[in-house]
């Protein structure tokens, strides 16, 4: 049976995904005038080599063509906007082959990958290239901010060198092309709901185990910080709530945002790594058909 929605819904997968597509314009938009044409042609390179990772892959195993579902392009996208400016265009291209190929296609295609491609790809390229860890570079005409991220700034204390909160919501700081522009996250995440293509449920109770722990530990200033850096927004809102790679109950839902919430903070305060999005998601994307298992209900009448 090819993956949903099925009759009774008035979406398509591809409408579905033109809608994410366009809830990503905003971030992809302020991602190029933050940085410049490094990050256009980062978006292009990785757009186009999904796309056409997908388009061989069918070609080659004789599959229907289905890079017209648009769920190439969002993945292509989406790992675009979660690499820095300065990541090689070779590193991200071979990110998108492996997030297409090895992630999607072997598994069977749309809504049948176990865990979500461009996060998968992501922690892949952390993984294999110091490149993606070594500093990110800071947007056009911010100086004082390039090669540490808020993220790396608290977790080496130094307070005094955080960018305003005013800038962190703009974008003004150093951090992955489409990860900065918090207005634009939420620009986004306001299109998908008013779509109803997501709920709120999963964004704000990822978001907000980061936010209530790290209060609980650092304070309000720093857990205000905590909200706004790094991945969080982005993963929350476009990330952890794939359809796929996501528990179909709602309570199951809840279940792996506080999970992906859990794991953040955990991975944030008390690892060596200053970011913890990426693994938070994979990790329960693994745990998804555990969570369905867990909160599904019987039929009335049923054993």
């Amino acid at each position: 049976m090819s993956s949903g929605p099925h009759i009774h819904s008035h979406d398509s997968s591809r409408r579905i995904m033109l809608d994410v597509i366009i809830a990503l314009l905003p971030a992809s938009v302020a991602a190029v005038v933050l940085f410049g044409e490094d990050a256009l042609w980062l978006i292009l390179v990785c757009v186009a080599a999904a796309v056409l990772s997908e388009f061989l892959f069918n070609l080659i195993a004789k599959r229907k063509q289905s890079v017209g579902d648009l769920s190439a392009v969002v993945t292509g996208l989406l790992l675009a906007l979660n690499l820095s400016a300065n990541v090689p265009l070779w590193q991200a291209a071979l990110g998108s082959v492996f997030a297409i190929v090895l992630v999607k296609c072997v598994f069977g295609g749309i809504g049948h990958n176990f865990a979500n491609p461009a996060i998968t790809a992501r922690v892949f390229l952390l993984l294999s290239f110091s490149s993606l860890t070594s500093g990110f570079i800071a947007p056009r005409g911010v100086d004082a901010f390039s090669g540490a991220t808020p993220l790396a700034l608290l977790a080496e204390g130094k307070t005094g060198e955080l960018p305003s909160l005013l800038q962190m919501f703009l974008g003004q700081r150093g951090g992955a092309i489409g990860e900065t522009c918090i207005l634009a996250l939420l620009i986004g995440f306001a299109y998908l709901l008013i779509r109803k293509v997501i709920s709120w449920q999963t964004p704000v109770i990822f978001m907000g185990t980061v936010f209530v722990l790290s209060l609980v530990f650092g304070g309000f200033t720093v857990a205000v910080y905590e909200l706004l850096a790094g991945g969080l927004v982005l993963g929350a809102v476009f990330m952890a709530t794939d359809y796929t790679t996501t528990p179909i109950t709602a309570s199951g839902r809840m279940l792996f945002a506080l999970g992906c919430g859990l794991i953040t903070f955990v991975i944030r305060w008390f690892f060596t790594l200053p970011e913890g999005v990426s693994y938070s998601i994979l990790c329960m994307n693994l745990m998804a058909p555990w969570l369905e298992r867990w909160t599904r209900r019987k039929p009335l009448g049923g054993v």
